[in-house]
Order: structure tokens, then C-alpha cells, then sequence
């Protein structure tokens, strides 16, 4: 059984996702999207600080136009008699309809008008759920729209007691925020708040969750906060959301920092609370934080893990925040009172690097720096990230900084990730480039190290296909 591996960990004394340093609780007054009201009753609000005026359009049964009432840079608009999936859209100065940025629920697609969800209708059942403690965690890293033939979260259920019988302990979900099409990484969505239609919507995601629930399984959801996609994202119509100073990966960054950032801040602080206390989920992955630019006298990153830790401390089970950072750069796990952003864990990829080019000989591209991989290796399990402030040859300059101070458990590691697999040339797992021996050592050095261990689906039992629906699951 996999979780074998966790007697080498440095056990915690308290749980840090109970423990931030602030005592605040995260009560803002929403700036964005449609709720319930009580009874029939919705308020819609929208940020938009450069509109004139904003109309509701409301469709299905009957077409009707409302003017929202401006409060500030917010519009606002209450109505009663109202169910649920009814259709609605924003009309900016008189423009065409265009779906709510903080959709909810996005039925027909990213151009289509949004839909009325009320995610408290649910009946949840796992009132005795307790979480995870971070040490506890065994991630196994999950496609929805290929883990199964269906491409569904309805389908994944099923499959939940042979991850259980493996010794997954959560599941990390890619992100299944509303994007184009039908089936996609998920890493250029552009509904923020919504779940992606063609995996089921809303409401088949809180099913699975309290499913994972009541297997004892918990689950994680990948967001994105680093930048938007650009097909079906309307955000810009409404809101300054893109900098004028900051450029990233995909074009101009999410404006965290500039006039007009605190909309946008609040947009990503409200979907944060969203996630995690209307869908009970046990933490949120942050996608490629090194792409968030923010010179704010308080990073989003820190504002993000003080609201996680606000509903973790009114539900009383842990949040976790997990960053993704290619800058080995101690500030992301720091506490806020040294600087940091205090998030619970991040991904480590000097190991993956370390034993990728120590199975495979590969030296091409950021494997240039894993030229001794033994006994750089060696130093990922000491002292987690090897480069710490020596030179990178891939960079041409020194990178990262130490963490030989903190503990193993801050930091998951992988052999195989979307990342690894997905951005190779041919997707090449890596039992298709090494021995069946290597393989099993490659496992053997993921389960051993004194970190968390994080699988991507199929890898239990050599999977080559993008979908794995057949494959029986071997636990041995």
C-alpha cells in the first residue's frame, strides 16, 4: 500500500491550516455573480467600474430587460419569483448580452447566456468528513475528460474504491473551469466560477466530492490565477482585468497591482471562498504562481491563504493551498511575518528533474542542471530543492534559495505530472523511455522520499493510452 511511505515523515503539532497569522474571518460583501437571496429571490452583481450602465437580460420563458442599480463601481439588481437555471446575460451601455464573467454554471458553453445555480441545494452527506492533515496526503492527479470513456465526474465514482485500495488518500482534479469545447486540459478557462458543462456542471461535481467524502478520499481542485483564456472571456468588457506592467506566458497579466486592481482581487478572493465552502473541497493547487505579478504591499498569494484558512476555521477542517513555482523560492512557504505568502505546500520538480535524467540520461533543456543526478538526488531528499542559489546552466544565472529548514511534508513530488507528459514532444510516459527495472525504482524513490507523494493517473500500472477507462487498477 502506498501510504507506507509516511512513517518517515516529521509528524505535525498542529494543523497549519488552522493556524495563519491573521485572525480575520472573510466575510466580503460580493462584487460578483448571481445568489440566492432566500425563497425566490436573486441579487445579481457585477464590478463595472467604466460602465455607464448595465442591464440584466433575462431569457427562458420570457425575454426581459432590467436596469441594474449602480452602487459605486458595482452594480447591483435584486428580483423575486425566480428558479433556478433560468438564463440570463449583461448588456454593458446599451451592447450586446454577454454571460456573467462569475458565472455560476455555463449550460450551453462559453458564449451563451449564463444560468441561475444555487449550490446550497444541495444535501451533502458527509457531515462526519474531518479532512486531511497535509502529512496524510497521497494526491493522485486525475484528467476528468479522459479518465474515464464517458469523460464525466459521474463516471469517476465508480473508480473511487480501487483508488481507495491503492492508498490514494485525494485526489487532485485538474481544472474543470468552463472552457471552449468539449474536452481540454482546462488551463485556458475562462469562467472562473463555473464548472465545465460537458463534464456534468455543478451539480455532478458536488456529488463526486461528497462521494470522495464518504470513501474517505479527499479532493483538490487546480485553479488558475496566473492568466485567463482568450476564447468566450468577456471579463475585459467589464473590467481594467489585464496590467498595463506585466506580461506573462499567455500576454498581458492579471492586474493585481494596477488602478482598478481591487475588483480583480476580489474576483479571485470570492472565487477562492466559493470553492471551498459551497463544494467542501479539501484544497485548491495553484497553477504556475511564478506567472502571478502582484508589487501590492500584500501579495494575492498571501490574501488567498488567509481566506482559505478563514473557512477552514469555520468549517474546522483543513484548506490547503498548494502552489506550483518554478522559482525555488523559500517566500512561498515562509509565514506571513517573514515575508511569506505562507501557502502549505508546493511542488517540487527538482526531484522529478533529478530522477527523470538520472533514469534517462536526458541533459536537453532545464536538464542541463541535473548533470550528477545521484547525488543531486541525494540532496532533493535533504534538502528539497537542488537548486538552492547555485548556478542554473539552463538560466545562465543563479536560482532559488534554500529550504533546507523546513520539513519534507512541505513539498510534493512526482516521477510523472500533466506537466512532464503533456508538454513532451509525444506525450512520453516514462515507462516508455526506461526498463521495467528503472520504472519500479522510479516508484520505489517516490514512495521512499520524505515529501508528498503525487501520481498522474495511469502511472500505477504503466498506462501509454490518454484515456485509462479499461485499464484494470493494480494496487500491488
Amino acid at each position: 500500500m502506498i501510504n507506507l511511505w509516511k512513517e518517515t515523515m516529521v509528524s505535525e503539532t498542529h494543523n497549519p491550516s488552522l493556524s495563519s497569522g491573521t485572525s480575520q474571518e472573510y466575510s466580503s460583501e460580493p462584487l460578483w455573480g448571481s445568489r440566492r437571496a432566500g425563497g425566490r429571490s436573486w441579487v445579481w452583481s457585477v464590478w463595472a467600474p467604466q460602465a455607464r450602465t448595465v442591464d440584466l437580460s433575462l431569457d427562458h420563458p420570457a425575454s426581459q430587460t432590467l436596469p441594474m442599480q449602480k452602487q459605486g463601481e458595482t452594480f447591483h439588481l435584486t428580483l423575486d419569483n425566480f428558479a433556478p437555471e433560468r438564463r440570463y446575460a449583461f448588456s454593458i451601455n446599451g451592447g450586446p448580452p454577454r454571460p456573467d464573467p462569475a458565472s455560476r454554471w455555463q449550460p450551453d458553453g462559453v458564449h451563451a447566456p449564463s444560468a441561475l445555480f444555487d449550490p446550497d441545494e444541495f444535501l451533502w452527506t458527509d457531515s462526519a468528513w474531518t479532512g486531511l492533515q497535509r502529512r496524510e496526503l497521497v494526491i493522485y492527479e486525475l484528467h476528468t475528460g479522459t479518465f474515464t470513456s464517458e469523460g464525466t465526474f459521474a463516471a469517476i465514482i465508480p473508480r473511487l474504491p480501487a483508488l481507495l485500495e491503492l492508498g490514494i488518500t485525494a485526489i487532485e482534479l485538474m481544472p474543470v473551469h468552463q472552457f471552449p469545447g468539449n474536452r481540454n486540459w482546462g488551463y485556458d478557462g475562462v469562467f472562473p466560477f463555473a464548472v465545465q458543462n460537458t463534464y456534468g456542471g455543478p451539480r455532478e461535481l458536488q456529488k463526486l466530492i461528497d462521494a470522495c467524502h464518504g470513501h474517505g478520499i479527499g479532493i483538490i481542485l487546480d485553479v488558475v490565477y496566473n492568466h485567463f483564456g482568450p476564447e468566450g472571456n468577456y471579463l475585459p468588457e467589464f473590467a481594467p482585468c489585464f496590467s498595463l506592467r506585466h506580461r506573462t506566458p499567455w500576454g498581458a497579466g492579471i492586474n493585481f497591482d494596477d488602478t482598478g486592481s481591487s475588483g480583480i482581487r476580489s474576483f479571485i478572493l470570492e472565487n477562492v471562498a466559493y470553492w471551498l465552502r459551497n463544494f467542501h473541497l479539501d484544497g485548491l493547487r495553484l497553477d504556475a504562481v511564478h506567472a502571478i505579478c502582484d508589487t501590492s504591499p500584500t501579495h494575492i498569494l498571501s490574501e488567498i491563504k488567509q481566506v482559505a484558512d478563514s473557512e477552514a476555521r469555520r468549517r474546522d477542517w483543513p484548506a490547503h493551498i498548494i502552489a506550483e513555482s518554478n522559482l525555488n523560492d523559500a517566500r512561498i512557504l515562509e509565514p506571513h511575518d517573514r515575508g511569506g505568502y505562507q501557502a502549505d505546500a508546493q511542488w517540487n520538480d527538482d526531484f522529478h528533474h533529478a530522477v527523470h535524467a538520472l533514469l534517462t540520461g536526458e541533459q536537453k533543456g532545464y536538464y542541463a542542471d541535473f548533470d550528477h543526478p545521484a547525488p543531486q538526488l541525494a540532496k532533493a531528499c535533504n534538502d528539497f530543492f537542488i537548486l538552492d542559489g547555485c548556478f542554473s546552466r539552463f538560466r545562465g544565472r543563479p536560482h532559488g534559495n534554500s529550504v533546507s529548514h523546513l520539513t519534507g511534508d512541505r513539498f510534493i513530488v512526482s516521477i510523472q505530472t500533466h506537466d512532464q507528459i503533456g508538454n513532451r514532444p509525444h506525450g512520453d510516459r516514462l515507462h516508455t523511455l526506461v526498463t521495467p527495472e528503472k520504472q519500479r525504482l522510479a516508484a520505489c524513490l517516490l514512495l521512499l522520499a520524505p515529501n508528498i507523494p503525487q501520481l498522474f493517473m495511469g502511472e500505477e500500472y504503466g498506462e501509454i493510452r490518454a484515456a485509462v477507462e479499461s485499464a484494470e487498477v493494480d494496487s500491488t
